[in-house]
């Protein structure tokens, strides 16, 4: 790491200008959350494994930014030579640097690596001092990383509308509807996900996640896609060229952007994609070419003369080659439309679920029994002092690791499975305080029958994306974990059970699930919720994590729909939530004096469901268990 940190200032000090400062964030090219193991810089630089973090590089400090999720783990991973910044407690990044660096400081960044919001605000900030951004030609990680893993070539695969439930050329004409709403003639698509769900295409470039490292840009008569072409067989080729979409290398979408700014883009191609249209046959309808038509026609007549590009997404590179003036900076058209399910990917989250609800039961159950015969422990429904003596040799024994893999093998077993959907967070006693802890398997812990056992999970299906999290104990939980617990459930149940006006955002409805813990001086550092994808990414959650303690999380999916209220005051419409996760809360660790009769209601109804629907997919042993952990609370 030492050396690491030598080879970076002495590549800034010979930079030109010379750099006072290098940034190194956690995002690739196309902003994503999760990244390929050769686009891991800030954690190769720093040694921080974190999904989330950004690294500031001085000629004499090394400082790491990251956020609630991730403090406790920045600080055991963390050399001396690193100070970790608290997001949320210290500084923000921008007002360090414009306060701690010098006047007219260079501050050297890969503009392929930042998005266009964050480089605007960093200018902002450094506006004062007469500070500056260096966009640096090379990434000066990639100069000094010289193990860094090869491209890979992974295949381009088709998403077949029985899971999409809508075709490319369905989406591709609602989105050219809403650039002509925007006056825009062209928008740039650089989020993964999106080009993935545009297209209707998936691969495998990224751990856990099902796309492709791809751009799009879309105009009001062409659709190009960048991606390496290795990756694409014939048949592929074939789909998106039926599709009205032009396959272009995925190094091409920087001079291409170049010919958008001019608004050249589409003069060659629209001729060549029409006399495709003609000799190959293209299966377009004619409401579609009607649209392409009208597309061209209106933006004459309406001056549709801007790029839209999504600020918070985009990367700074593709931005600077356009004309400011022109651009218009918006959320993505594709973010709703691709976050509002369709009936086909609705009912393909509902059966993924079941048949991960399953899953989740068997590991539960198999887990259960384990931990009797192996440490003596009282079990998921007794509440007795574990012996915590293990009756086997040493070889018998469970680790955060290995019972980690016995719960990806019950996943593996159902039906379409295609991988997990994000690293398993298997943590047991002080790691369940750490809130997106990844166990390795030297040196994870071993499962105690005395501590709380949490497991957060999730997989990919062909027909959906999962993710829950139970917490459970095979011991005597104590009061404390029990009031703390339940004061998790409460807020849980409350959230779920929310009426809220259309329009309304997920912060106020944050509050419901936090107000339990509140009463009692207690918190969590992270959001409550985040949207999941239909066989696509997954990204917080309520939960009380005690730091060195124990940590207790409760997640399940739910899904927005009509609220069916009495009145509809203001004619606004009003929202309702639906649970697809079905797996049982552990009663043991419920304090049922702390729940009011609507709480006992809903869990006794939740976990009724839970019998029912997830019966079909068990084995008589594993039924009986789940009837014994679904019986009515309070009763």
């Amino acid at each position: 790491m030492a050396d690491t940190l030598a080879s970076l200032r002495s590549f800034m000090a010979s930079h030109s200008p010379p750099l006072d400062a290098l940034v190194v964030p956690s995002e690739d090219y196309h902003q994503s959350e999760y990244v390929s193991a050769r686009d891991k810089r800030r954690e190769f630089v720093s040694g921080f494994t974190g999904s989330a973090g950004l690294a500031l590089i001085t000629m004499n400090e090394a400082r790491l930014w990251t956020d609630g999720r991730y403090f406790l783990q920045a600080t055991q991973q963390l050399s001396d030579q690193w100070t970790l910044m608290r997001i949320g407690e210290d500084p923000a990044v921008d007002t360090w640097m414009a306060d701690n660096l010098p006047a007219y400081a260079a501050v050297g960044i890969d503009p392929w690596c930042i998005s266009v919001d964050t480089a605007q605000k960093w200018e902002c900030a450094f506006a004062e001092k007469q500070q500056k951004l260096i966009q640096t030609t090379t990434n000066l990680v990639d100069e000094v990383w010289k193990s860094r893993p090869p491209v890979e070539t992974n295949p381009v695969i088709v998403h077949p509308l029985e899971y999409t439930g809508r075709t490319v050329a369905d989406k591709l004409k609602d989105l050219r509807e809403k650039l002509k709403n925007e006056k825009a003639y062209g928008i740039i698509i650089t989020t993964l996900d999106e080009v993935a769900w545009l297209c209707n295409i998936r691969g495998n470039d990224v751990s856990y996640c099902p796309v492709v490292h791809a751009f799009a840009i879309v105009t009001s008569n062409s659709a190009f896609l960048y991606v390496d072409k290795r990756k694409v067989s014939s048949e592929v080729n074939s789909y998106i060229k039926e599709n009205g979409i032009e396959l272009r290398e995925y190094t091409a979408v920087s001079s291409d952007v170049l010919l958008l700014a001019s608004n050249q883009l589409d003069s060659t191609s629209a001729v060549e994609g029409n006399h495709a249209e003609v000799t190959n046959g293209i299966n377009i309808n004619s409401s579609e070419i009607d649209i392409v038509g009208n597309g061209i026609a209106e933006s004459k007549s309406n001056k549709a003369d801007l790029i839209w590009v999504d600020p918070g997404s985009c990367c700074y590179a593709l931005y600077s080659k356009l004309n400011s003036e022109k651009v218009l900076l918006k959320q993505s058209p594709l973010a709703l439309a691709k976050a509002l399910k369709n009936p086909v990917e609705l009912d393909g989250l509902k059966k993924a679920h079941i048949r991960d609800g399953a899953a989740v039961v068997q590991y539960l159950f198999w887990l259960d029994k384990q931990m009797q015969e192996i440490y003596g422990a009282s079990g998921y429904f007794l509440e007795l002092e574990s012996a915590n003596k293990k009756k086997d040799s040493e070889t018998r024994k469970l680790t955060e690791v290995t019972v980690s893999d016995k719960l990806e093998g019950f996943r593996a077993s159902k039906e379409f499975f295609r991988g997990l959907s994000f690293p398993t967070i298997s943590s047991v006693g002080p790691n369940a305080a750490i809130i997106h802890y990844s166990p390795k398997a030297e040196t994870c812990a071993e499962l105690d029958p005395n501590s709380i056992y949490l497991f957060d999970s999730g997989a990919q299906y062909l027909d959906g994306t999962t993710d829950i999290t139970r917490t459970v104990h095979f011991g005597k939980p104590s009061a404390h974990e029990k009031a703390c617990y339940t004061a998790v459930l409460k807020g849980h149940i409350a959230l779920g059970n929310a009426r809220f006006p259309n329009g309304t955002n997920g912060h106020a409805l944050d509050i419901l699930a936090r107000i339990p813990l509140w009463k009692d001086g207690l918190d969590y550092r992270h959001g409550t919720g985040h949207g999941i994808g239909s066989y696509l990414n997954v990204h917080e959650e309520p939960g009380y994590y005690e730091d060195g303690n124990f940590g207790i999380r409760l997640e399940n999916v739910l899904i927005v729909k009509e609220g069916n209220t009495k009145f509809n005051f203001g004619d606004k419409g009003y929202l309702s939530f639906e649970h697809i996760t079905w797996a049982p809360y552990q009663r043991k660790l419920i304090d049922v004096s702390l729940l009011i009769p609507d709480e006992i209601d809903w869990l006794n109804n939740y976990h009724s469901k839970c019998r029912d629907i997830l019966a079909p997919y068990l084995d008589d042993s594993e039924k009986a268990w789940l009837k014994e952990a679904t019986e009515l609370i309070g009763a």
